[in-house]
């Protein structure tokens, strides 16, 4: 069997022992120019043994509809009451590390009752909620083709074996996006998720049951820019692989980017990174728009916020929960100040979680917060703007960070105080609020990222 709709190749085979002569002879070819590899520019890595490395991650959060989706279309069809029912799900989601195993994370942490899944499949999208034929493959939990997670927790799936995932192919596959579907048993109450994915995915109507083996999206007829359940995507890769991790609010997370762009700022650094440092990094998001550092006091399925958890309450399950992760960039603040906060409870909350991601051995850069001078809501107050800047002086001075990336420079107008007028207008809604930078502005804070901070250990250079 081969894969057929790979777009500008149509032989990946989906397994080694089933390479052709052609292909073998191709990686002869392929092992004779590297003898001549002195002339090539780049890292070099040595021989490793391998890791888990998060390769694409989602803030659960919720539950649903709790918390702040964008473009979102009309799910009253999805969900006439806000849960799954006896349907299947079809998430879209963009591995950051590509690799020929990966693992699953199933969220129900803000369930209120145990929820079963079963015929989960891991595919290559084709195009919208197609999958590329005969890429789909079994997922399973314990060696069994169901799973029942509590409310409370989350569960990971066993390792999955893409073999058609190839070096040789990588120029094909990078960018490319995976389809993990699966189907609900039953109705699952309160819907773990995240809200704002600025990724379409798509889901069937209730009491459809399982579709998740077809390759086809006939029998996903929702479309969704949120993804539910699921919230992280581990890859098997080199023991040295840097993971880094984006943390914040809706500034992370992607608010006035380009709906399926991948234009959000964590994603500028993650291009970056791989350009220097090939399949040795990973950059993850793990941003929840309308999240704070040190607030809510209290959240929980009961009592929701839209923000979500704060960064504080949530760091163990975001960051350091996940796979072999060695950096943080972080950008937060606004939202405190916006709910009344005081600059120095939100400085006291930035020094608590960098120092426990210091005592972990995790490097911080921490992110000077950019501005919201002419906002119309609370976050647009002067009071707020006086102690972003108290906020901002001291993440410039405090000494305490691996790094700053000073994401207030490189997008502020001095004249004004706002936000510069080119990187005002929302990417997908054409609006503006002069809170959130667009493409223009992401662009402008990721090259503002150092990324040598976060090299992977044993490069040599050339």
């Amino acid at each position: 069997m081969v894969l057929t709709d790979l777009g500008l190749r149509t032989d990946i085979a989906l397994s080694t022992h089933a390479l052709s002569r052609r292909h073998l002879f191709r990686a002869a070819i392929i092992a004779i120019g590297l003898s001549f590899a002195s002339a090539q520019v780049g890292p070099v890595y040595a021989a490793d043994p391998q890791k888990w490395a998060a390769s694409w991650t989602a803030s659960a959060h919720g539950p649903f509809p709790s918390g702040n989706a964008v473009a979102q279309p009309d799910l009253s069809f999805a969900f006439p009451t806000p849960q799954a029912n006896d349907q299947t799900f079809r998430l879209i989601v963009r591995p950051n590390l590509w690799s020929k195993q990966f693992r699953l994370r199933f969220s129900n942490v803000f369930g209120a009752q145990p929820v079963t899944f079963d015929d989960v499949f891991l595919g290559l999208q084709r195009s919208a909620g197609a999958i590329v034929a005969d890429s789909n493959r079994l997922v399973q939990f314990g060696g069994q083709r169901s799973v029942t997670v509590a409310p409370g927790t989350f569960v990971y799936s066993d390792p999955i074996r893409l073999e058609y995932v190839d070096n040789e192919e990588k120029f094909y596959l990078d960018g490319r996006k995976l389809a993990v579907s699966f189907h609900v048993v039953g109705t699952s109450g309160p819907m773990t998720w995240h809200a704002k994915a600025l990724q379409t995915s798509y889901v069937t109507l209730p009491g459809a049951g399982s579709h998740s083996e077809d390759e086809s999206d006939q029998a996903f007829p929702n479309s969704t820019t949120s993804w539910y359940f699921l919230d992280v995507v581990d890859a098997m890769a080199p023991a040295d692989t840097a993971v880094i991790v984006a943390f914040g609010d809706s500034i992370t997370d992607g608010t006035a980017s380009t709906l399926n762009g991948d234009d959000r700022w964590p994603d500028v650094v993650s291009r970056r990174m791989h350009a220097a440092y090939g399949n040795h990094v990973s950059v993850v998001n793990e941003g929840i728009g309308g999240n704070q550092v040190v607030g809510p006091a209290v959240y929980s399925p009961q009592m929701p916020v839209s923000g979500g958890p704060s960064a504080i309450s949530r760091l163990d399950r975001d960051v350091l929960s996940l796979s072999g992760v060695s950096g943080v960039i972080w950008l937060e603040g606004i939202n405190d100040l916006g709910a009344g906060t005081l600059a120095d409870s939100v400085t006291g909350g930035i020094k608590q979680v960098v120092g426990t991601l210091h005592h972990r051995g995790i490097k911080v850069i921490q992110a000077t917060i950019t501005s919201s001078v002419g906002n119309t809501g609370a976050d647009g107050n002067p009071s707020v703007n006086a102690a972003r800047q108290v906020i901002n002086s001291f993440i410039r001075t405090a000494g305490i960070f691996d790094g700053v990336a000073d994401f207030d420079a490189v997008t502020v107008d001095p004249a004004t105080g706002a936000i510069k007028a080119q990187f005002l207008v929302n990417s997908t809604l054409g609006t503006i609020d002069h809170l959130h930078p667009n493409r223009a502005g992401y662009l402008a804070m990721g090259n503002a990222v150092d990324i040598g901070i976060f090299a992977p250990r044993h490069i040599a250079k050339r």
